[in-house]
């Protein structure tokens, strides 16, 4: 067809579709093609959200945000709301009482020393009585806290963002990462001979840079700009706190029927912009392993990233597999493994504050770094979150590592796992409760299905325990730390009578939280759950 032709058919076209939009207004032509765009625009926002969160909880969104509109259905809401805060705050308002609001006029000198002595003195009893919190044997007076309290005072004043003063601190990080690298996988020639990391703050910290890292990295590999990560239900709330952080969207995937992860359900979640996924050595809620290599070889046929967390599982795993425990692969020996965080500071012993990340390659934890050229104040590389760093805390780990070697690693971990079968066996010979899955370490998940479990929790808070409660399903869990090894009987006759008084007397303790963690796990708006715990937190700190 010639130019002509072509021209002839425009002009036939141009003259057809003038005549037929001369019957409009001109204000009329204009509008329309703009509310247009505002409908596709609405329509694709809904069933973006739909995407996101499910037709279920959409709906229920749309349906709460619109009672609201109801005269006086809000100011009702909000009041209610306001009532479980006051309840969740209670205790923590009157002890606010008196705190100090500026500095003294005069400074107390040495003397603070003992006044705070005396502040310590107002702590909850924790010895032996909480979940976790402190991993370390014995009394603080003494032993391993002597150790650790000695070596922080040392390095008190350091600082390894000061590389060339504080050589010292340097190292100790260097050898403190080496050392954990070491205990999972990074001699072994399956983990590629590249394994490295930094020291953090903790297993948040660690867990935020490993997938900052990965986005990075991905984004760089890939070009994925807008990310993705998918993670079981049973992965830590850190995950959540990186999602925010970094703006990636992140899928919860419901764990199977043993509570590991669902390989088959987490590969139907995989697309185009997915950069990582995640699995859990043990994971934190029942302390049961989910299938690493399973994981691995997906995210390795989808050439993704997939973090391990080894927070809790880091410095006790590889001495269990030692002693004869069936511990399944969990470390770098995995293919596909690409990030590990690991904490010291729980059962490696050290002071809190201090966990680890690794990476397989350094081409990735390059992607955890920033580096500044166009400051004034000079040229500034810094490798974590954070700028200084406590050498006090590093210098700790190190101390602990050093202090107790392998052997020492050993018969603590023999001790534990020894205690967590022992608490175990006694927990399920208790006809009313039942253990949550098979636990693979050190943490022992349980419910009930003929008592309410937080009443039972809140019998247990009456005698002294602080234990943690769970959801999806009810439940509580106990974690296992050489503090608990001698106490291990105390905890079961505790727990006994507990679980009798509550069938006996059925319904809530005065004080007690169980109603409130009751109506929080049947709230279908779990929106309204979180402006709860966001009202909580902005009153607490």
């Amino acid at each position: 067809m010639d130019s002509s032709a072509l021209k002839s058919q425009f002009n036939h076209f141009r003259t057809t579709a003038n005549s037929f939009l001369s019957q409009y207004e001109p204000l009329t032509l204009l509008l329309v093609p703009l509310f247009s765009l505002l409908i596709a625009n609405a329509v694709r926002s809904f069933f973006g959200v739909i995407h996101d969160k499910g037709i279920k909880a959409t709906l229920l969104g749309f349906f709460m945000n619109f009672i609201k509109l109801i005269p006086g259905v809000k100011s009702y809401i909000d009041a209610e709301k306001q009532k479980v805060v006051d309840k969740l705050q209670s205790d923590g308002k009157s002890k606010r009482e008196g705190w100090k609001t500026e500095l003294p006029s005069m400074g107390l000198g040495t003397s603070v020393i003992e006044k705070m002595r005396e502040e310590k003195r107002n702590d909850a009893v924790w010895q032996g009585k909480c979940s976790g919190t402190v991993y370390i044997g014995g009394d603080e007076s003494g032993g391993h806290f002597s150790v650790i309290n000695e070596a922080c005072s040392m390095f008190a004043h350091t600082n390894p963002l000061h590389l060339d003063v504080f050589q010292s601190v340097v190292r100790f990080e260097a050898e403190v990462v080496a050392m954990t690298a070491a205990l999972l996988g990074s001699k072994e020639k399956t983990s590629g001979g590249q394994i490295c990391g930094n020291m953090t703050s903790g297993g948040t910290e660690s867990i935020l840079l490993a997938v900052k890292s990965s986005r990075d990295y991905m984004k760089s590999k890939k070009g994925i700009t807008k990310p993705e990560m998918i993670i079981p239900e049973s992965g830590h709330s850190a995950y959540d706190k990186a999602a925010q952080y970094f703006n990636i969207k992140l899928w919860r995937v419901p764990v199977d029927k043993n509570f590991q992860a669902d390989v088959k359900a987490t590969r139907r979640y995989i697309n185009k912009n997915t950069i990582m996924l995640v699995g859990s050595s043990p994971g934190f809620p029942h302390g049961i392993i989910d299938p690493i290599k399973e994981l691995g070889q997906l995210a390795s046929n989808f050439d993704i990233c997939f973090h391990v967390d080894l927070c809790l599982g880091g410095f006790v795993l590889p001495f269990a597999r030692e002693l004869g425990y069936p511990i399944q692969p969990y470390d770098f020996t995995v293919k596909g493994v690409t990030s590990i965080s690991v904490d010291v500071h729980k059962y490696g012993l050290a002071p809190k504050g201090t966990s680890i990340v690794l990476y397989r390659n350094h081409d990735i934890r390059k992607h955890q770094f920033v580096a500044v050229t166009e400051w004034s104040g000079g040229l500034y590389v810094s490798p974590t979150i954070a700028g200084s760093r406590p050498g006090s805390l590093i210098a700790g780990a190190w101390a602990a590592m050093i202090s107790l070697g392998k052997e020492g690693y050993l018969e603590n971990t023999k001790a534990i796992m020894e205690g967590s079968k022992k608490l175990q066996k006694g927990i399920e010979e208790i006809p009313e409760l039942f253990v949550i899955g098979r636990p693979d370490m050190t943490i022992v998940a349980f419910g009930s299905n003929v008592l309410d479990i937080f009443e039972v929790n809140d019998m247990m808070s009456s005698k002294g325990w602080h234990l943690n409660a769970l959801q999806r399903p009810n439940s509580i869990h106990i974690c296992v730390t050489l503090q608990h090894v001698p106490v291990i009987e105390d905890f079961l006759r505790d727990l006994n009578e507990s679980v009798k008084t509550v069938k006996e007397n059925p319904g809530p303790i005065t004080g007690g939280l169980a109603p409130i963690y009751g109506a929080a796990g049947k709230m279908p708006d779990r929106g309204m759950v979180q402006e709860l715990l966001v009202d909580f937190m902005d009153g607490t700190c």
